[in-house]
């Protein structure tokens, strides 16, 4: 693992012409629409939003979408997509954890892809996203099991090298979250440096904040 940071603003024009790459989050909207009851009263925070690919495929069946990104070349490509389609549900936050920014604003909904591996302290983002989400507000993030390092053929800015499920529930539950479920969401095979093939394994992490006095136990 490094701390590097990996420029995302130059891999953005390029982003979705990876087929695998939106087949993979095509896999994972499925698996939350059918875990998660969206419904048009929702106000959603999909936070590492990137082009928009989890973001726009939820926006039909939501209220609101405000994608969340530390990239601005992401987050340009999005908004070039939000204004083709003449969307108004759906706006773009620049955002950046590691200096210093909050997230705001009030939602039912907080959903992120293919994120968690790249923030260095994901209990710290576990408790914002619960304190940012309304009573018996959901939480739907996916990501990679362990993955031994092998996933991606360059590991700078990957903080983890995938997250075994049980300290996922853990982390979860001790950021005051309950009714936590996780799934298989996705799986993609890889060719691996040395010629081999891989198939990894996506989950998908489901929970809920309670409707009051909920003790958030690692959280200030």
């Amino acid at each position: 693992m490094t701390e590097n940071t990996r420029n995302f603003d130059n891999e953005a024009a390029s982003w979705d012409d990876k087929p695998d790459r939106v087949k993979l989050a095509a896999d994972i909207t499925f698996a939350i629409r059918q875990n998660v009851p969206l419904s048009t009263d929702m106000d959603v925070l999909d936070f590492g939003c990137g082009t928009g690919l989890l973001t726009l495929a939820l926006q039909p069946y939501v209220r609101f979408v405000t994608g969340v990104d530390s990239s601005r070349g992401m987050l340009a490509v999005l908004q070039r997509k939000i204004n083709q389609a003449n969307l108004a549900n759906v706006k773009t936050v620049l955002l950046d954890l590691d200096r210093g920014d909050r997230l705001s604003g009030s939602y039912d909904l907080i959903t992120s892809s293919m994120t968690l591996h790249h923030i260095p302290d994901i209990d710290a983002l576990f408790c914002e996203f619960h304190r940012i989400l309304k009573p018996s507000g959901l939480i739907a993030v996916a990501d990679l099991d362990p993955d031994d390092g092998q996933f991606h053929s360059d590991n700078t800015g990957v903080y983890s090298f995938g997250f075994d499920r049980i300290m996922m529930r853990d982390k979860l539950a001790r950021s005051g979250f309950q009714r936590i479920s996780i799934i298989d969401a996705a799986h993609r095979g890889k060719t691996l440096s040395d010629g081999s093939t891989r198939q990894f394994c996506v989950f998908l992490a489901t929970a809920q904040k309670q409707a009051t006095g909920t003790l958030r136990r690692d959280c200030d």
